[in-house]
């Protein structure tokens, strides 16, 4: 099968997988903290932007901010406080919040990366398609961006925080599936309790797209010592040079291991 299309549904993850997730983020937190980051590649002082996942503020993001301004990276929160969703037209939200990161980074001559846990990567990709050269690479955490309501256990949260349903139009949504014209790596965990992992799979062969899977919880994965690691090989990748992880895998691989299992998932109308 050439193309990955809707068969049947894949469904949101296990709740015996969501009901631990708070546990196994726990454990993932007391890692982190164990973590020798000594070996780690030092940074060469860009900024980078961090966007929060649904639900989540600087407050979540903190450790991830404190690991990448130790290996030497200028690293700035979303500044936005509490992330509960696109306010009102979500074209002109997401015009509004690129303003902002360009006015926050504007001090800086680097280009920036930009780093978004679960439905905050949905911001940083759509970002990075609207600050046309000032934009470096992109990582996203355990976003769904390929996925469909079914496919989360967040959008009942997204309900209670922004007071209606996500309004994704298909125009909207087949964008999001598309990555933006930098480097892109999507990092995932077949362990997610939140969100259905096959939902993080960025489709297609670009030589500057990737996926990249660890093994962690939705609400530990911007703690998780592996994602770290990642992320500051990933920071440290020179612009003229990128190059895709060790670790990374093709969709065409995932299918070929999966059957299937991958080939069920498509058309995304409501990220979680």
């Amino acid at each position: 099968m050439n193309r990955m299309t809707l068969r049947a549904p894949i469904p949101a993850p296990d709740w015996t997988l969501l009901g631990s997730e708070l546990i196994r983020a726990a454990f993932e937190y007391a890692r982190m903290r164990l973590m020798d980051k000594t070996t780690l590649p030092r940074g060469d002082g860009h900024p980078v932007v961090i966007f929060p996942g649904l639900a989540a503020d600087h407050r979540s993001t903190g450790p991830l901010k404190g690991f990448c301004e130790q290996l030497g990276y200028a690293a700035y929160d979303w500044g936005r406080g509490l992330n509960t969703g696109p306010q009102g037209d979500v074209d002109a939200w997401l015009d509004d919040l690129a303003s902002h990161v360009s006015v926050m980074t504007t001090s800086h001559r680097q280009t920036i990366s930009l780093i978004g846990w679960s439905l905050g990567g949905i911001y940083a990709r759509e970002i990075a398609k609207k600050l046309n050269g000032r934009v470096r690479q992109v990582i996203t955490i355990g976003t769904p961006f390929a996925g469909t309501a079914e496919q989360t256990h967040a959008a009942w949260v997204y309900r209670l925080l922004n007071g209606q349903k996500p309004l994704f139009g298909d125009a909207l949504m087949a964008r999001l599936r598309t990555a933006p014209d930098v480097p892109t790596s999507s990092v995932f965990s077949r362990s997610d309790g939140v969100v259905a992992w096959q939902s993080c799979i960025q489709r297609g062969n670009r030589a500057d797209t990737e996926n990249i899977e660890v093994d962690g919880s939705h609400c530990g994965l911007g703690w998780n010592a592996h994602v770290l690691s990642i992320i500051a090989d990933r920071l440290q990748q020179p612009e003229d040079g990128w190059q895709r992880h060790a670790s990374s895998v093709t969709p065409s691989q995932l299918r070929r291991n999966l059957g299937p299992t991958l080939a069920r998932t498509t058309e995304c109308r409501i990220p979680g």
